[in-house]
């Protein structure tokens, strides 16, 4: 057994150390910090391994009484040995860290961007508690600072979901400083968990959540919809703590023909440039009346304006697009330019 020769090696050195009285050479103490090293990938403890060494400290220790000096001599020469062969076994730990963690950073990479054979995502995402076989969502939580794998508010996350649902083939990683939680599609509840602990550890950040996707590339497309939600939130000035990809699915099909929404807005809201102060205040008047289910009271309580002028607001809309916001009848299309004008960033970008 190769610890056995070890120790037997060890044992002959120490005896001609305590006869000799010299220290360890170099290439000694390389000898011994590669038994630590291989210890180590041999999965050995670091404790037992130690307490090896020290009972061959006492089997190659001199019957006869040494002297005060070279009993301090030999003392030394085993703290050296020791502290080389654990030097030896911490730096085969910490490359094996090292790697463990660039293998599964290059899993994540592969298993959010698809840039891998699904065949051998699947394979790997065993290994890491996830069974591509089954479908999943991927839920995204951003808070106001950049997070990494080692911050404390991930691993704060990590803590409470282990705490409360135990191992459940979930996944939880960082990527471009956001926190990002996988999880089997049926488990919705980990999912809902992982955004109220997210917002609590991020202090009021927000998370969006993907829908289920069957197979290894539904977890990109989930990802992918977290992600797009996220953007729209931005877009739309959406601060709802939690969105659902699934709510906000008509956003993407309003832009998916981008040609068409800016000639709508071009016409329908183009005419909203001439008015006194721009077309910014009449179009956040239309944001706040759409969004408030067409209310004009509490449009009014959100724009902090008085239902007055918000009306004067709504008749100037009206007078000078030809489209009354108020009329049922009328309203989609004012609504739908609305929008598109939120998503294109308009009347901010020219189109």
């Amino acid at each position: 057994m190769r610890e056995e020769r070890d120790v037997e090696e060890y044992e002959g050195l120490l005896a001609d150390v305590a006869a000799t009285g010299r220290r360890l050479s170099r290439d000694e103490v390389e000898r011994r910090r590669e038994s630590g090293e291989q210890a180590a990938r041999e999965g050995r403890a670091l404790r037992a391994s130690i307490g090896h060494h020290l009972a061959a400290v006492r089997a190659a220790w001199p019957e006869q009484p040494l002297s005060r000096r070279a009993t301090l001599d030999l003392l030394a020469v085993v703290e050296q040995s020791v502290d080389a062969f654990a030097g030896g076994f911490e730096r085969a730990q910490r490359l094996a860290v090292r790697q463990e963690e660039a293998e599964r950073r290059e899993f994540i990479d592969d298993l959010l961007y698809g840039r891998s054979d699904l065949g051998r995502i699947a394979e790997r995402a065993e290994r890491f508690g996830l069974r591509l076989s089954q479908a999943h969502a991927v839920a995204v939580a951003r808070g106001p600072q950049s997070y990494g794998e080692a911050d404390p508010v991930p691993q704060r996350v990590e803590r409470s979901l282990l705490g409360r649902f135990g191992d459940r083939h979930v996944l939880l990683t960082t990527k471009g400083g956001r926190i990002v939680c996988v999880a089997p599609g049926d488990q919705a509840d980990v999912l809902t968990y992982f955004a109220k602990q997210s917002f609590a550890a991020t202090g009021g950040g927000q998370v969006a959540i993907g829908r289920p996707q069957p197979g290894p590339r539904g977890v990109v497309h989930s990802y992918e919809e977290a992600l797009g939600a996220l953007d729209l939130a931005d877009r739309l000035d959406l601060d709802a703590p939690v969105l659902y990809a699934a709510d906000l699915l008509v956003y993407p099909v309003l832009t998916r023909d981008r040609q068409a929404m800016e000639d709508l807005v071009h016409s329908v809201l183009g005419p909203l440039t001439s008015a006194r102060g721009g077309a910014e205040p009449l179009l956040d008047t239309l944001t706040a009346y759409f969004d408030s289910g067409c209310v004009t009271t509490q449009a009014a309580r959100h724009l902090n304006l008085s239902v007055r002028a918000v009306t004067y607001r709504l008749d100037r809309i009206h007078r000078l697009t030809g489209t009354d916001p108020t009329d049922p009848a009328s309203r989609y299309t004012l609504q739908t330019a609305t929008i598109g004008a939120r998503l294109l960033g308009w009347p901010g970008k020219s189109l």
